[in-house]
């Protein structure tokens, strides 16, 4: 079976115009990488790997750049291709791609400020849930006098349904687009919390950069470091995550919606993470709590993906499973991004997929993960 992913919010385009690179966040203590299974204990039950092949000599893999695939926290598959490349817009080249290199993660970026601000919210360094999202920007008292504007609450932010206009579906070199809208306002943050107000709040699901663009700073003020700085010490440091690079948009702010690059291999352990229920080598990292509660549907999605939802600003969904028994549904968890970035969690597997690709803006950015899930890994999972 062959899925198309279209949501607006994969779609991530920014000019180098309005591009500003930080150097890479490098955390302390230096961690090995994950074990790699040794071949035949790699808990397949099918080859993944003539599948995979198959697919690339059909020329179904294009643009695909890493490939790193976890079972019980094991390296499982791994494949890296050369490629062209970009940084948040502006063009790397030709890029040789390896198990240390950086890569846009583009809006994956979003799920991991959703597990930054949980960490926050257990050291009680950030608001709650239920608190007025405008109250936490006293600057704008004009705004906030709005009684409307202040039943918007943080967990809309999180759920992305704070029912405020805004509209990622035009392209990214579009200045109409709201993202960059955002990028070139004088004040990103009266941009965000003075939009139209389009329904009741908690309903409907509006796709939103600026909402997480919100939570990033509520992390920074709370918090009293930077975006990267908390992320690395909190979040990055513990998982053995060694260098990581945030750009910053043209207001010196690191981009909490697209800005965050890493390789393949440290985005998987942050699903491994996920799956070992927010601990790593027996240290909570991420409150086993939160995760609960950041993967309980709250609001239904339409990004051409039946079924899915949507938590604390991660993706839910159910896939069809069909073996010996019968056919069965497969709960996962999933970040997605522009160009075909991605992050797979089937927690009744055991299996984390990253993904990493360069195929940016395109309309067919679906087609190579979609292939992976689909007619690679699941299959070499589930079927003999």
């Amino acid at each position: 079976m062959t899925t198309r992913i279209n949501c607006s919010g994969t779609h991530r385009h920014i000019g180098a115009t309005i591009m500003v690179s930080t150097p890479p966040t490098i955390a302390e203590g230096k961690h090995t990488d994950p074990e790699i299974a040794a071949s035949g204990e790699t808990g397949f039950k099918s080859d993944p790997v003539k599948r995979f092949d198959d697919l690339e000599k059909g020329g179904r893999l294009a643009g695909l750049h890493g490939v790193v695939a976890l079972r019980g926290g094991r390296i499982v598959f791994e494949r890296y291709n050369d490629g062209n490349d970009m940084k948040w817009g502006q063009s790397l080249g030709n890029v040789r791609f390896g198990p240390d290199t950086l890569h846009d993660i583009r809006s994956v970026t979003k799920s991991i400020v959703g597990l930054l601000y949980g960490i926050a919210l257990e050291e009680g360094r950030v608001p709650g849930l239920d608190e007025p999202i405008v109250a936490q920007f006293p600057e704008y008292a004009d705004l906030a006098g709005d009684p409307q504007r202040r039943r918007l609450t943080i967990r809309h932010a999180l759920t992305m349904t704070l029912a405020m206009e805004w509209n990622e579906n035009l392209p990214y070199t579009d200045a109409a687009n709201s993202e960059i809208a955002m990028e070139q306002a004088q004040d990103r943050y009266r941009f965000i919390l003075d939009r139209p107000i389009l329904a009741e709040p908690g309903r409907g699901w509006i796709y939103s950069g600026g909402a997480v663009a919100l939570l990033g700073t509520i992390i920074e003020r709370g918090t009293g470091q930077s975006l990267p700085a908390f992320a690395s010490e909190k979040l990055f440091s513990p998982l053995g995550i060694d260098t990581t690079e945030w750009i910053r948009g043209q207001d010196g702010k690191a981009s909490a919606a697209s800005g965050l690059r890493m390789a393949p291999r440290s985005l998987a352990r942050i699903g491994q993470m996920m799956l070992d229920g927010g601990r790593t080598d027996g240290r909570a990292v991420v409150p086993e709590s939160w995760l609960e509660q950041s993967f309980q549907p709250a609001a239904m999605v339409d990004i051409g993906w039946p079924g899915m939802h949507y938590g604390y600003l991660w993706y839910l969904g159910e896939e069809a499973i069909t073996d010996r028994t019968g056919t069965y549904g497969e709960r996962f968890i999933a970040a997605l991004g522009n160009g075909g970035q991605r992050l797979f969690v089937f927690p009744g597997l055991d299996f984390v997929l990253a993904i990493a690709a360069g195929n940016y803006d395109s309309p067919d950015q679906w087609r190579a993960p979609a292939a992976l899930l689909y007619e690679v890994f699941l299959p070499s999972l589930t079927a003999t």
